[in-house]
Parts: structure tokens; C-alpha cells; sequence
């Protein structure tokens, strides 16, 4: 069966929903890349890279709109959801009354496409995705983010268990009871459904397929959903997590070509091991070189989305330099682009190191240091970094934040429940832990501090990788109480405790240490009445 012909049932499925009749309007169900490459070309300022790469771009949104994102208030899941300023309240009202807008704009297309796919590599808990959307450029970057089926998957693939309505090209109505811009990005998990409006970046859909798997795994299955990725030792089969927001080098530093890739982004801990939820990677482009990040700028060719990116004229070449449109330039390809990708994306063993990637503006915290388990429970629940410029809407230099659990804008329950679940699972497995800084060193970013060099990045990875880093003397830092090496091999020791690096001084260094320690207990207070003396404890003491 060609996969670019519709099934019967699915193309009928979305002409009812839809109401559509059956000689006005296309349906594309799972196209090929070269089909929709052909359609991508027709909308505006898409065009193909000189690495064969689809260039698109995503309009005025050149990220995502956490403040547009809301939950359907509904009996099944209202008592469940941590309400608030990451989960705002949607009416069941003004719910219909967008999807009804997003259907009327879908309607109005020649065009629309079908993506049929899974979310979750573990058979035991996998989820049937489907993707409704007018742009081919966002069906092919699903195609890439989501898991696809075979061909026989396809034809027996029935009713999807989850689906997302993608009217993005067209507003919201801001007269509409609960909205406050033209943007709502709205999830109704009795319905199982996504409404997107106001907003064309793809990472919407993707990162609206995690907060549904943040809400189904522990609910459903007692299974812990991470904002992670993951790697695996070649001969030793030891498996690393890396928490981390975006631009903390999650994607970069589990891309390592002497261990095998899980997953760049998106990970569950169950009883039987890590298996990722994606089957592709969403990859930060700015200062992408050959040299640096061979693994990703390989994997863009062919097949593979770039987003918002300048590009020369004549020769069609990349300039991964220039973030004049935006500083979150991306690119979404199959994870099978990766050489070391390790398919299926699961690993059957539990992890045995827990990395915490902060990217620090401040210039405080140590390129790394080894964590207690209280203290793991302290920065997993607190989420500090910087956000970086272009990450999310407004965003244009890095800031100071807290996100719990490292992902805080993708939270469907109280952050208490999964940093329980995590302390538990790294108790019962044994998991080392560290915190890894890939942010500032010797200064703040204000203050003209540099970013901690991959080269060492690598390096202190390698020593935890191999055993030697658990094995190395260390020294306290004060305040914050961490335990810093004195020598990491191929890391320049006066690198590794910035007290000892910093160039204004030890004095402007004790002041900048004092007010990061201060924001941490200033941000610990929205969750100190769950948490244990222990865990207060480890945190910086004033």
C-alpha cells in the first residue's frame, strides 16, 4: 500500500469530524518526505537547504507560549492536575468554542495531512498519536518526533488513543471567555484531545504529546516521565540521565559517539528500564559546527526540518551563526540519523548515573560536583538554570529561573509526585548523581564570564562515564555545601571550583554566591511544607 493513500476509515473519520466533503479538500495520511517536501515548497519562504534539509519557518512564534497553554478543567482529571501558572484553567465552554474555530479554519484548506504515529518505544505503554495539521511542514516534523509504524502498523493502526488539532496559521478569538492573547495551546484529556491556535511552532505539538505522557504514565502505570535524555555505555550497557531545560545540552551531550543514543529529550523510568517517548530529536542549531556537534550537523540532510534559519541566497548554505530571526534555531530528525542511535529507543537496565545540567548565567556553580541524595531531591525539585535567548517567547538574553524538575512548563501533576517517584527509583537502583554546569565560569554572563568549554563538558562526562570521577578527592563549596573535585583528567583544575577562578575577586565572588543561594531558598518556600529536614537541609545555607 502506497503510504501516501488514505485508509477508508481514517479519511473518514476526519471528513465527519470535520465535515468535509469528499472533492474539495486533500488528505495527505503519513506522506512520504518527498510528497511533502513538494507541498512545503508552495507555502512562503520554505525552501531546501544545500544539505538537502526542509528550511521552514514558523511565523511570528519562534517559540513556545508557556503562558498560552492551558487544561481543560473536566471531572476525569481536575483533582489530579497541578493548577496554577503552568496549568491555567480552561472551561469546558471555551473549549468547544476553539475547536470548533480550529475546525472551521482546517476546513478552508486544500490540503490537510494525517500523521499516524506512537509516542512511547516500550510496547507495555506506548500511545496511538494521530496529527491533524495544514502545513506539510508540520507534518513532517511529527513524522519525525513521533514513532512511525510499519507499513502493517499503518493498516491496522484504528481509532488514535490521543489527537492533535493543529490550526496554528489561524487566531484565537480573544473575546472568547479565558483567552488573553490570539495564541491557546488547550489539552482536554477526557477527550484526549489538542487544540492549537495562534501559533505555528512546531514544538508546540511535541511538547503537548509530553505534558500528556507527564499525565498518563504515573496515573495510568506508575511510571515516571522525565524531561531527559539518555545514553548508553557500548560494552558496560550503564545507562546516564541528563535532566535539563532547553539549551542546557541535553541534545548535545547524550549525542556521543562512544555510547549509544536512547534519546535527546523525552524519557519514562519504569520497572524494566528507560525507553524514550520520541522517535526523533529537536536539536538547538545556533553555533552548530562540524567540529563541535558532528553527530547533529550530520543528521541534517534529507528528510530533516530546519526551523528559522538564515540561509544563503545562491548557495542554499546554512549560516548556524546568525540568530537575527531568532536564537532557537532547530532542527527535527529521525533519530535513526544518528549513527549511535540505539533502536528501539529502550534499554532494559536502570540508570546508573543521574546528571542535573544547569546552565548557570551567574557563574557560580562548578562545572561539576557530586550530589548526596538529598541534594539531588533539592535541585531536581528546585530546576534551576538560565532560560536561554530564544527558547521561549520574549526571551532575548539568558535569565535566571526555577523549573521544577526540570521541566516545569510540561507538568501535568504536583512536581512532589515525580521527584518521589525519583528519589525512590535512584534509592532502590543505587544511581550516582551530579550536577553539571554548561553555563557561565570565571564571571557571570553579565559580567563577561565564558561558557564552560564542550571540550571539558566531555571530559567531566568521560571520568563519570569510566568510574574515576566517583573515585576523585573532592572539596566543599561553601553556601551551597557542594562536593567539588579537586582534578578531573583532561579539565584544567582551576576550572573546577570558581572561587578560585573568578576574576573580579573572591569578595565579588562570595557576593554573587550569596544571591544565587538566595534565590534558591527564596524559591524552595513553595515546597518546603512537603519536603523532608533532609531535604531542606541541602540545600544553601545563608
Amino acid at each position: 500500500m502506497s503510504p501516501s493513500k488514505v485508509p477508508v476509515s481514517a479519511e473518514q473519520t476526519i471528513r465527519q469530524e470535520l465535515a468535509l466533503s469528499e472533492d474539495v479538500v486533500t488528505i495527505r495520511r503519513n506522506a512520504p518526505a518527498a510528497l511533502l517536501y513538494e507541498d512545503a515548497l508552495r507555502e512562503r519562504k520554505t525552501a531546501v537547504a544545500a544539505s538537502g534539509a526542509l528550511i521552514a519557518y514558523s511565523g511570528s512564534k519562534t517559540g513556545r507560549s508557556p503562558r498560552d497553554k492551558r487544561i481543560v478543567d473536566e471531572p476525569t482529571s481536575t483533582d489530579h492536575i497541578w493548577w496554577g501558572p503552568v496549568n491555567k484553567k480552561c472551561s469546558q465552554k471555551t473549549w468547544l468554542v476553539n475547536r470548533e474555530r480550529a475546525a472551521d479554519y482546517l476546513r478552508t484548506r486544500d490540503h490537510l495531512y494525517i500523521v499516524d504515529a506512537y509516542a512511547g518505544w516500550d510496547p507495555r505503554y506506548c500511545i496511538k498519536i494521530r496529527v491533524v495539521c495544514a502545513r506539510a511542514y508540520h507534518a513532517l516534523f511529527m513524522t519525525n518526533m513521533l514513532i512511525r509504524p510499519t507499513e502493517e502498523e499503518l493498516r491496522n493502526f484504528g481509532e488514535p488513543e490521543f489527537t492533535i488539532w493543529n490550526a496554528g496559521q489561524f487566531p484565537a478569538n480573544t473575546h472568547t471567555e479565558g483567552m488573553t492573547s490570539k495564541t491557546t495551546v488547550e489539552i482536554n484529556f477526557q477527550q484526549m484531545e489538542m487544540v492549537i491556535l495562534g501559533t505555528e511552532y512546531a514544538g508546540e505539538m511535541k511538547k503537548g504529546i509530553f505534558t500528556v505522557m507527564f499525565y498518563l504514565m504515573p496515573i495510568n502505570h506508575n511510571v515516571l516521565t522525565l524531561h531527559s535524555s539518555a545514553n548508553q555505555g557500548i560494552h558496560r550497557n550503564d545507562v546516564t540521565l541528563f535532566f535539563g531545560l532547553s539549551g542546557t545540552g541535553k541534545t548535545t551531550l547524550s549525542a556521543d559517539p562512544h555510547r549509544q543514543l536512547i534519546g535527546d529529550d523525552e524519557h519514562c523510568w519504569s520497572d524494566h528500564g528507560v525507553f524514550n517517548i520520541e522517535g526523533g530529536c529537536y536539536a538547538k542549531c545556533i553555533g552548530l559546527s562540524a567540529e563541535k556537534e558532528p553527530e547533529i550537523y550530520n543528521a541534517i540532510k534529507f528528510g530533516s526540518v530546519l526551523e528559522n534559519v538564515v540561509f544563503d541566497p545562491l548557495t542554499r548554505e546554512i549560516d548556524y551563526d546568525d540568530g537575527s530571526i531568532t536564537e532557537n534555531t532547530r532542527c527535527a530528525y529521525p533519530i535513526d540519523y544518528i549513527p549511535s542511535a540505539k533502536i528501539p529507543c529502550l534499554a532494559n537496565e536502570h540508570p546508573q548515573n543521574i546528571v542535573l545540567l544547569t546552565c548557570d548565567a551567574s557563574g557560580v556553580l562548578p562545572p561539576v560536583s557530586k550530589l548526596t541524595p538529598e541534594q539531588v531531591m533539592y535541585h531536581f525539585i528546585s530546576g534551576y538554570t538560565s532560560k536561554v535567548a530564544g527558547t521561549e517567547e520574549g526571551v532575548t538574553e539568558p535569565e535566571a529561573t526555577f523549573s521544577s524538575c526540570f521541566g516545569q512548563p510540561f507538568l501535568a501533576l504536583h512536581p512532589m509526585k515525580y521527584a518521589t517517584m525519583l528519589a525512590t527509583k535512584m534509592a532502590h537502583h543505587n544511581a550516582n548523581a551530579w550536577l553539571l554546569n554548561t553555563g557561565w565560569t570565571g564571571a557571570s554572563y553579565v559580567s563577561g564570564g565564558k561558557r564552560c568549554p564542550l571540550k571539558y563538558t566531555r571530559a567531566i562526562l568521560d571520568a563519570i562515564h569510566d568510574g574515576s570521577l566517583a573515585q576523585a578527592e573532592y572539596e566543599t563549596l561553601p553556601t551551597f555545601n557542594l562536593q567539588v573535585p579537586r582534578e578531573v583528567a583532561n579539565v584544567p583544575s582551576s576550572l573546577l571550583n570558581p572561587a578560585n577562578n573568578w576574576s573580579e575577586g573572591k569578595a565579588q565572588y562570595t557576593k554573587a554566591v550569596r544571591g544565587l543561594a538566595e534565590k534558591f531558598v527564596e524559591n524552595f518556600k513553595t515546597y518546603q511544607d512537603k519536603a523532608t529536614t533532609e531535604v531542606l537541609a541541602a540545600g544553601p545555607v545563608l
